[in-house]
Formats: C-alpha cells, sequence, structure tokens
C-alpha cells in the first residue's frame, strides 16, 4: 500500500514468522536488503527510505482498539529493521487495510479506526472515507509528493509527547547546545512528539535553506557532518549511549531536521514556492538521505516544536501556534496541533493532518527459503 508519501508491505501478523530473527530475515529478504549498491534489486523494496517500509497489523481489541499497528523501517544496505519511532505517512494505509481487510465494521460515508502503533504506545483514530463496505480512495484531495488526487483521510493524533524517549522535551529544556567534534558547538532543539526530531539550523551546516535534496545527498561529505550531528544528538536526547550505536542501531530516530524562516525556494518538480504562504521552512533527513516530501510524524513534531516558546521551530514561526504550515521540499504541509501549557510543562491534546493512501496490489510475496537463512545468521548476530 502506499501511504501519504510512503510506501510498503502491509502484512497480517499471523501471516509471518513468529520468531523475531526468522521474521526479521522474511523481510529483508523479501525487500531484497542488504544491498550495498542501494537499489534492493533483487526484491520489492523501491532504494529509498520512503520506499523500504514494512506494517505488521493485527486485531487490537484485547487492548482497546481496533487494531495493533507495527511499523519497521526496513534498511536498504545493512540487515537491520529500526523499529524505534513510527512512520505517520505509512501509518494512513492502515484504516483503510483495517476496512478491506475486515477487521473493523464498516460504517459510511466514514468509517472510523482506532489504531495502536505498538512501537511509541500511541493512538491514533483514523477517519477512512468508505463506500460499499470498502475504502473509497477516489477524490479530490492533493498531497504534496504525490501525483493525482485522493480521498482524503484525517488523522488524530492522540497524546503524541514522549513517543520514543518518554518525554515531549527529552533533555527538558527547549533550546540546547550541541557539540560534535570538528564541527564545534551549534544549537539544537530537541522534541519529541510522534517521533523524536533533533532540529538544526539551517546556517548551522552552511546550508541556505534553499537547496535541493539532491544537491544535499550529492555532497557524501556534508552527508557525513549531518550524520555525525545526528548521531550526536542522539545522545543528547538519551536514546542511545554513543554516537556509534546511534549510526548502527537507530539510524530512524531522531530524524535531523533542517528549520529556519519562511523563504522562497524551488520545489523538487522545479516550481517557486513563496515564503509568504508557509510558517516555516524545513526539510528532515531519512535514513541518511534528505526526505523528498515530508514525513507526517515528522510534521506533527514540528507543528507541537511550534506551539513551545524558545525552540528553534518557535523562533523561525515568529511566535505563530495552533496551525502550522510547513514549507518542505514537495509543497506545504499544513497541521493543526493543540498544545497547552500545564504548570511548568506542556501537554499535546492532539494534533490533526490529512494524508491520501491507496491499495497497489495483493498478492505473494515470493523469498526462497535459502536466502533466508543467509539473512538470518547475520541477524543474530
Amino acid at each position: 500500500m502506499r501511504g501519504g508519501t510512503s510506501r510498503g508491505l502491509f502484512f497480517h501478523d499471523r501471516d509471518l514468522p513468529s520468531e523475531k530473527a526468522l521474521r526479521d530475515a522474511f523481510i529483508l529478504a523479501a525487500y531484497g536488503s542488504p544491498d550495498a549498491d542501494r537499489r534492493q534489486v533483487d526484491g520489492i523494496g523501491g532504494a529509498t527510505s520512503s520506499t523500504s517500509k514494512v506494517a505488521v497489523i493485527s486485531d487490537g481489541s484485547h487492548q482497546g482498539v481496533d487494531v495493533l499497528y507495527e511499523f519497521g523501517q526496513v534498511s536498504i544496505d545493512h540487515a537491520l529493521i529500526d523499529r524505534r519511532g513510527n512512520c505517520g505517512n505509512l501509518s494512513s494505509g492502515v484504516g483503510p487495510f483495517a476496512v478491506d481487510e475486515g477487521l473493523v465494521e464498516p460504517t459510511e460515508p466514514v468509517t472510523r479506526v482506532r489504531i495502536l502503533n505498538v512501537n511509541t504506545g500511541k493512538v491514533i483514530v483514523a477517519h477512512v472515507p468508505t463506500s460499499n463496505g470498502r475504502f473509497d480512495p477516489a477524490g479530490d484531495f492533493a498531497l504534496p509528493g504525490v501525483p493525482g488526487t485522493g480521498s482524503r483521510i484525517r488523522l488524530d493524533y492522540e497524546d503524541p509527547a514522549g513517543a520514543v524517549t518518554g518525554a515531549l522535551l527529552p533533555t527538558g529544556s527547549p533550546k540546547d547546545e550541541l557539540t560534535v567534534p570538528e564541527l564545534g558547538t551549534i544549537p539544537v532543539s530537541i522534541v519529541d512528539a510522534a517521533n523524536p526530531l533533533l532540529f538544526v539550523p539551517w546556517d548551522a551546516l552552511g546550508l541556505k535553506g534553499t537547496e535541493t535534496p539532491d544537491e544535499i545527498d550529492s555532497d557524501p561529505a556534508l552527508l557525513a557532518r549531518i550524520e555525525a550531528v545526528r548521531s550526536h544528538g542522539a545522545v543528547l536526547a538519551g536514546i542511545t549511549e554513543t554516537p556509534e550505536e546511534a549510526t548502527a542501531r537507530t539510524p530512524s530516530v531522531p530524524k535531523l531536521t533542517f528549520v529556519g524562516t519562511p523563504r522562497d525556494y524551488l520545489l523538487t518538480d522545479g516550481a517557486l514556492q513563496s515564503g509568504e504562504g508557509t510558517t516555516v521552512r524545513a526539510a528532515m533527513m531519512s535514513m541518511g538521505r534528505v526526505h523528498r516530501s515530508y514525513a507526517l510524524t515528522g510534521g506533527i513534531c514540528t507543528a507541537v516544536a511550534a506551539g513551545i516558546p524558545a525552540t528553534l521551530v518557535a523562533e523561525a514561526a515568529g511566535g505563530a501556534s495552533g496551525d502550522c504550515l510547513i514549507g518542505h521540499p514537495a509543497g506545504v504541509l499544513p497541521l493543526s496541533a493543540d498544545v497547552r501549557q500545564e504548570g511548568d510543562g506542556w501537554r499535546v491534546a492532539s494534533v490533526t493532518g490529512y494524508r491520501t493512501a491507496r491499495r497497489l496490489m495483493e498478492g505473494t510475496v515470493l523469498v526462497p527459503g535459502r536466502w533466508v537463512d543467509s539473512r538470518l545468521d547475520v541477524v543474530k548476530r
């Protein structure tokens, strides 16, 4: 299924091996990972972080929800499936999957599906357009980064704070100083809502905020500096004990995100995006490369950060709160965050966003046993 600007296989939990190492080996083989050439030519992976994701779905009635959803970021060039965070884009396919697979009782014109993301322990409520008992993908809602239009799926992220680290502000501060060897000390903000993001000013790494994803991705030295900042930020956030562990074991969190004031820049399709139509100009890294649009969980975190004074995002937004219009490489992502101050802290009641989704195919993925065995040894190590 395509969910938002991401794509991945959706499995019923019952159809996968129950033993974790064997399950991971099977999924890696299905995707064609690891592939040192980063093409995933021997599997169904799309050779980008956005198209190398997996969702595992099961009944959630015993936990007071409709379905349980486990997300996995399948590494392209390593034998690794990172489950430390969630993917908001792929999440938008879970409700439609639940409707079409008979996991919920459909209602028309919208079916409400309560989803528990087991990675983060957070609940997502999907409002799924439904017709004749099935998800209706047809509509006129345009999503930047996806060709054409589809039906609008509303997603309510309930109480998304502390999804991975357990705290909205993992360091206890809206802004910190991060020291990185050979780079020096730079200002950062670490916020954890739906997923933890490490916000960094564009100019901290010598960027103007008008660069295209290809310009950044084609500079190996710059990518190495970006990963150095991200991995040291993971230690500051308490996600890992060392930068080396962050690079090797948790490449998907925290997600380094460049942020700054609104400005004019060129979109990935060559059109000019005016800064006047945005709250902030941002771009986020995903598995070592620039996200071609913007992850929904990243958008949720960015919108929340905009509502907390003194974060880099709030400073770039000029004090704006509530609705946040994120200018990203493919267009503008609008989100609405309910952020409230309670005593000396902050509470995020909910964040609402909109996506489209579509079932792309259904059938059997073929994985020879010897390929699973070859990856099983690596996964166990």
